[in-house]
């Protein structure tokens, strides 16, 4: 197929600026990943990156301490001065700073906190479906802006604890950041840093039951604590890192409006949900490909020699549908049994997604409230016309449906 052909030294080369890569990357990736577990992805302006396709392998250098995220892992975008002391987030560091960093937060985002979390998301669900049927013209619905979009920073704002005079302003950063960068996201953090730092001070305050108490409250063994720096930092990398769940209902959604007896059999048998939010997650979850790794010393992959400074990405999408990992890797089986291994929709290792469970509570309550409330949910156009090419991210641009 077109955009993909091989380098001077027969590793496989990927164009990520091919229209068919971008328009099915699963399929692109996948077809290299039964070729070679190591290719070359041609990125305009970076030069060729080492992607790893298989599953075990770009498990291994997720986890894997001689491939660090750095600065440049990341394109910023240009802020106020006052802003960038905010800037460096748990996302760019590694080693011990990382590892306090986590320390002191996990607690706050473990599987057991985001369970009892879900009343509180369970409201800002139904609230956002009662308003459904008024967004309608003529006849569907835009799911992904009244609901999948708004939903995460509808969340983040009853996490942080914002006011809500406040939230509205903050659904805007939030569809901004949803957006994809750009002037508007960079015009956008100012905004939101601001909003971190009345929150953070409005707590210090007057101390509720949300994160940001919590983490004024806690206190490690060793009598570290966040500072205020840290806190606000943290919060705004929230909103950013947030949204996840907005593509990853969108494409849940569309997924199961074009599987229709997977849908009939989610809606026939409820307490499948969250198997399903996991096997969607693999399937299609938003995340193409991770964040560069580059190598602190010289090493071999997949045979390769891999020169220090030199980036790494795994293909999550290709990983993910690994058959080597999954058994009927490319079959969409809700009722998927937990297995050896794990999808890598979260990422692996050290840098495995703080809000992961958060994100996978959130999800099941957003699906499970919508399937109840609208059973004769359909798709009022097919879900691949409003794909955007993005290739980091598996992502549409509107999900109009008829309720």
């Amino acid at each position: 197929m077109t955009g993909t052909g091989l380098d001077a030294s027969g590793v496989p080369e990927i164009d990520l600026t091919d229209a068919e890569v971008l328009r099915d990357p699963f399929t692109a990736y996948g077809r290299v990943r039964e070729r070679s577990p190591l290719a070359r992805l041609l990125i305009p302006g970076l030069g060729p990156v080492w992607v790893l396709t298989r599953h075990e392998d770009a498990r291994a250098m997720l986890g894997d301490p001689r491939f660090e995220i750095n600065a440049g892992s990341f394109i910023r975008p240009d802020v106020p001065e006052d802003c960038l002391p905010y800037m460096r987030t748990m996302s760019e560091m590694d080693g011990p700073e990382h590892a306090r960093l986590r320390r002191l937060v996990s607690p706050a985002f473990t599987a057991r906190r985001a369970a009892g979390f879900r009343p509180r998301i369970e409201p800002l669900v139904e609230n956002l479906l009662d308003d459904l049927p008024g967004h309608a013209e003529n006849g569907s619905v835009d799911l992904l802006r009244h609901f999948a979009r708004p939903l995460p920073m509808d969340v983040i704002c009853e996490l942080v604890g914002v006011p809500e005079p406040d939230r509205p302003r903050w659904r805007e950063y939030g569809a901004t950041v949803a957006a994809g960068s750009g002037q508007g996201f960079g015009e956008a953090i100012p905004g939101i840093m601001a909003g971190a730092k009345a929150a953070v001070a409005r707590r210090r305050a007057e101390p509720g039951d949300d994160l940001i108490s919590d983490l004024i409250r806690a206190q490690a063994e060793d009598g570290d604590r966040l500072s205020d720096t840290e806190m606000i930092t943290l919060i705004w990398h929230l909103v950013i890192a947030g949204q996840t769940p907005t593509n990853l209902i969108a494409n849940a959604v569309a997924t199961l409006l074009s599987h229709p007896d997977r849908l009939a059999a989610l809606r026939a048998n409820p307490e499948l949900m969250p198997r399903a939010v996991e096997e969607l997650i693999r399937w299609c979850g938003p995340t193409l490909l991770s964040i560069p790794r580059y190598a602190r010393e010289d090493v071999e992959l997949c045979g390769v020699p891999v020169r220090e400074g030199e980036p790494v990405i795994a293909a999550i999408a290709a990983a993910n549908r690994d058959p080597r990992a999954f058994a009927d890797a490319d079959r969409l089986d809700l009722d998927r049994p937990a297995g050896p291994v794990g999808h890598l929709g979260f990422a692996h290792g050290p840098h495995f997604c703080l809000g992961a469970s958060l994100a996978r509570v959130q999800t099941e309550v957003a699906l499970t409230a919508l399937l109840r409330r609208f059973p004769g949910l359909a798709p009022a156009a097919a879900p691949e016309e409003a794909r955007v090419p993005d290739p980091g991210t598996w992502r549409l641009a509107s999900l109009p449906v008829t309720l």
